[in-house]
């Protein structure tokens, strides 16, 4: 955690870190509002204050809030709703549910999206995934596997990893009882947001057992993908490893 005041203190940005200081001043307003996402003061879902109230507790223009909360909004971890205000993005929104995932359907048509937790357990991290998310070879980890269909058809088979620490208590039972995304359970339940990613991708060929599940024949060509999700911070929560059938799906991003 940072030793920089909390946010619920009145501040200028002049006593913003150190690090901030040649930062343009929206840039600094956009960290003080980071800091009090990452500690909790708006919960996901919630709305923040005004740019009018933000303005004159950070005593700066409602012109360089605006602009800080504009790229915040761009980031997904705010929503702006027209007359309502700013709240903080939660992975219960539709928008959002998915923003991590770049499989597209060839076909226009949206499909029917389902979920199966195959399993969830304990278990001590690798030197791999403790790289990763930034612990101890040896630390707790909680390991889980899943399968997302898209119109009944396997597509993605999932296998997550998570520090043990902060994920005590999730089980494959309390799994099986939530219903919603597990971005949002995660949420919800352990107070964690995911709220940007990283992804390595290559081809590979499916094994035995990638096969059996995603009902494809042994040695067909999947999409591998790689994601070290991060919360607030840039902490790592989430190692996740998919391999994506692509016969009716195309991996899509947007270059700026």
């Amino acid at each position: 955690m940072s030793d920089s005041p909390p946010i619920d203190r009145p501040q200028t940005p002049s006593r913003a870190p150190h690090s901030a200081a040649f930062s343009p001043l929206y840039q600094q307003i956009k960290g003080l509002i980071l800091q009090g996402l990452d500690r909790g003061e708006w919960k996901p879902g919630e709305a923040i204050p005004s740019e009018l109230e933000l303005a004159a507790r950070f005593q700066v223009s409602q012109g360089t809030v605006r602009k800080a909360i504009d790229e915040l909004a761009a980031d997904n971890l705010l929503i702006r709703r027209q007359g309502k205000g700013t709240f903080v993005a939660t992975h219960n929104e539709a928008r959002v549910r998915y923003r991590f995932l770049r499989l597209t359907p060839d076909e226009t048509r949206p499909a029917v999206s389902s979920s199966q937790i195959l399993d969830c357990r304990r278990a001590k991290a690798s030197a791999e995934v403790a790289a990763a998310l930034d612990l101890r070879a040896g630390d707790a980890v909680v390991n889980m596997r899943r399968v997302l269909s898209f119109d009944d058809v396997p597509t993605i088979l999932d296998d997550i990893w998570l520090p043990g620490s902060v994920f005590k208590g999730l089980t494959l039972e309390s799994l099986l009882r939530y219903r919603g995304p597990v971005y949002a359970l995660f949420e919800t339940e352990f107070g964690v947001s995911m709220v940007r990613a990283e992804e390595k991708i290559r081809a590979v060929a499916a094994t035995g057992i990638q096969a059996e599940l995603l009902r494809i024949a042994p040695g067909g060509p999947l999409l591998q993908v790689e994601r070290i999700a991060y919360t607030y911070g840039d902490r790592p929560m989430e190692l996740r490893r998919g391999h994506y059938v692509t016969e009716r799906h195309h991996y899509r991003n947007s270059l700026n």
